[in-house]
C-alpha cells in the first residue's frame, strides 16, 4: 500500500495533483498562497540583526516583512526535511559535491560547483524578489488563482530555464 514511498520518481500527474490539493489546503487552513522566497529574505534579515540590529529595524522591507520564523520558512525546513525523507526511503540518498551532469560538462572541481551554486542561489533570490514571488508562489499559487501576471512569470520561468540549460549545457533547443 505505501510502496510508493520508496519509488525513486513518481507520475508528474500524481505529483502534480497532490501540489493542487495541498494549494487549496492551504488557502484553506492558513489564507495564503503557497509561496517560499519571502523565508529567504527573512533569514537574511534574521541574520543581518544578529550582526547589526539598528539597521535591520530602519529598513522598509524588514518593516513590512519583518525578519522572523514564520509558516513560509517551516514550509522550506518541511521541503528539506521531506527530500531527505523520500530519498532515504527510496534508496537514492547520497551526498555528492558535484552531481555527474555537473562533473561531465565542468569537471570535478567542488569549488568551482559551490561557487556556481552560490551565485545562482543569489540571482534566483533577487529575481524571486524582483518578480514578487518564486517558482510555487507565482507557478502554483498564482496561476491557481488565474493572475495574469503569475502566468507571464511562470512562462519566463520555464523559458529562462530552458534558455540557460541550452546555453550552459548544449541541449538542442528546438
Amino acid at each position: 500500500m505505501f510502496e510508493c514511498f520508496t519509488m525513486a520518481s513518481w507520475s508528474p500527474y500524481i505529483v502534480g495533483a497532490g501540489i493542487g490539493v495541498l494549494s487549496w489546503l492551504t488557502f484553506l487552513l492558513s489564507d495564503h498562497p503557497l509561496g517560499c522566497s519571502t523565508a529567504y529574505a527573512r533569514t537574511a534579515g534574521m541574520v543581518e540583526s544578529v550582526l547589526s540590529q539598528k539597521n535591520v529595524g530602519k529598513m522598509p522591507y524588514y518593516r513590512k516583512f519583518a525578519p522572523k520564523v514564520e509558516w513560509q520558512w517551516m514550509l522550506v525546513l518541511g521541503v528539506v526535511i521531506g527530500a531527505f525523507i523520500s530519498a532515504y526511503l527510496s534508496g537514492t540518498f547520497s551526498l555528492q559535491a558535484v552531481p555527474p551532469l555537473f562533473a561531465d560538462t565542468f569537471g570535478t572541481g567542488a569549488a568551482l560547483r559551490f561557487a556556481v551554486a552560490l551565485v545562482g542561489g543569489v540571482l534566483m533570490g533577487l529575481g524571486a524578489r524582483w518578480a514578487g514571488g518564486c517558482t510555487s508562489g507565482h507557478g502554483i499559487s498564482g496561476t491557481l488563482q488565474l493572475s495574469v501576471a503569475s502566468w507571464i512569470a511562470a512562462v519566463c520561468f520555464f523559458a529562462g530555464g530552458i534558455l540557460v540549460a541550452g546555453m550552459i549545457y548544449g541541449f538542442p533547443i528546438l
